[in-house]
């Protein structure tokens, strides 16, 4: 599957968001200042339909376009040994960035610690209660039934990417093995990814809306207010994403020399939409076509980026040792803060336990209570930063699309598979 390198028209989907999202602040804000909880809660219920038509538009073509543009990836790649070496060079990059994300997260929340001295009477266990339902039962067992697929329609059925990968893994190569009378699956399945990477054109048209709905609905919930409750907290997590950034940008250049402007100009818009909408799905089909416009090989476009999806979650590995640690240090959780060892084992399960974790929003929270209990932490915890959780993933999950951006441009240009666009 080949996208025209020729540069669009310029686009002003980007400009179109920015507009959407100050607009959905003032909404949101005016909204809170003006109105009863009743009435607040009406307003963020109905506003936020704006966004959820939006997200559900993209979960619609998510596993259709993972697929069609993995199997036909695969299938071009030609042989088991590419698919080996790329994948090898896809997983080194992603664990190395992951546990730097982890590394410096920790090394900047035991000196900044953010949770010393925290309020944690204002504990919400209501709001947790959705969170713990999702974190029961989490083990080992769960793990594997998550990465791999008891069907695959069941898979496409409810996007879960890394099942969808490893059916589609499997399926590509099986389809190269047959030789000749898999051209014409090969074929069709390339015409049905140009077809839904058509879709994603008009399904992005919806952004802007969708924007306005999510920043309207979490100011008016939560106001203005709140960023000052937690400034530090916010203030310091996004300190440590400003150094993620500039450690992955430095590695990103050394791939890229000076074409990194050009592909952060390319991902500008898919990055505004993770930002305000706080979902890596939301962005995972316009990132595809930006980084084949971009000049990635196809190929690898279409095997890096899902199991970037799976593995490459840069933002989020910061996210879970901010969070359990500002709740280790808000409860005085001593056998965490004080033992230096403990926190690098909580660190290394957290490395293998987020694997998987689906791209939408408070995913990672999910996760942090789910480990987090293996070490003490209670899920009251939680309840304190619940509030400004959506604040703190917009910042994540647009690291998250920088991280699997990168990645995906490095490894094409590793493979010699990089084309100026």
């Amino acid at each position: 599957m080949e996208i025209s390198h020729q540069p669009p028209k310029k686009s002003r989907l980007t400009l179109y968001i920015m507009i959407a999202m100050v607009l959905g602040i003032a909404v949101g804000y005016y909204v809170h200042e003006n109105y009863e909880a009743g009435t607040i809660k009406s307003f963020s219920d109905n506003i936020k339909l704006l966004t959820t038509i939006f997200l559900r538009m993209v979960q619609m073509i998510i596993a259709p376009i993972v697929f069609s543009t993995l199997v036909v990836g695969i299938a071009k790649l030609g042989d088991m040994k590419t698919v080996g070496r790329v994948g090898g060079k896809a997983m080194i990059w992603f664990i190395s960035a992951s546990l730097i994300s982890l590394s410096l997260g920790l090394v900047l929340v035991n000196i900044f610690k953010p949770g010393v001295g925290a309020d944690i009477s204002n504990t919400d266990m209501n709001a947790v209660s959705d969170l713990l339902e999702k974190s029961k039962g989490f083990s080992l067992a769960k793990f594997v039934e998550h990465v791999v697929p008891r069907s695959v329609v069941e898979a496409m059925a409810t996007n879960e990417i890394l099942q969808l990968v490893v059916f589609s893994v499997f399926f590509g190569i099986a389809l190269t093995a047959i030789g000749v009378k898999g051209e014409p699956v090969i074929n069709a399945l390339d015409s049905i990814a140009h077809v839904v990477l058509k879709m994603v054109t008009y399904v992005m048209y919806m952004a802007p809306a969708g924007v306005f709905g999510a920043m309207a609905a979490a100011i008016a919930k939560n106001g203005l207010g709140i960023l000052v409750t937690f400034g530090k907290y916010i203030g310091e997590f996004y300190l440590g994403l400003l150094i993620l950034w500039l450690l992955l940008l430095f590695v990103g250049y050394l791939f890229l020399k000076g074409r990194l402007p050009i592909l952060l100009r390319r991902i500008s818009t898919p990055m505004s939409i993770a930002f305000s909408t706080a979902s890596s799905e939301a962005v995972y089909p316009k990132l595809v076509e930006e980084m084949e416009r971009f000049g990635c090989n196809n190929k690898i476009v279409s095997f890096v980026l899902p199991l970037g999806y799976s593995f490459n979650l840069d933002g989020s590995m910061m996210y879970m040792t901010f969070a359990s640690m500002f709740i280790a240090q808000a409860f005085n959780i001593t056998s965490i803060t004080g033992d230096v060892w403990q926190q690098i084992i909580m660190l290394l399960v957290f490395l293998v336990t987020s694997k998987g974790i689906a791209g939408v929003p408070r995913a990672s929270l999910v996760v942090v209570l789910a480990t987090g209990a293996m070490f003490g932490l209670p899920p009251e915890g939680v309840g304190i930063i619940l509030a400004i959780d959506v604040f703190c993933d917009m910042g994540r999950t647009m690291t998250n699309v920088l991280g699997n951006a990168l990645a995906t441009a490095a490894v094409s240009k590793w493979e010699g598979q990089l084309e100026h666009s």
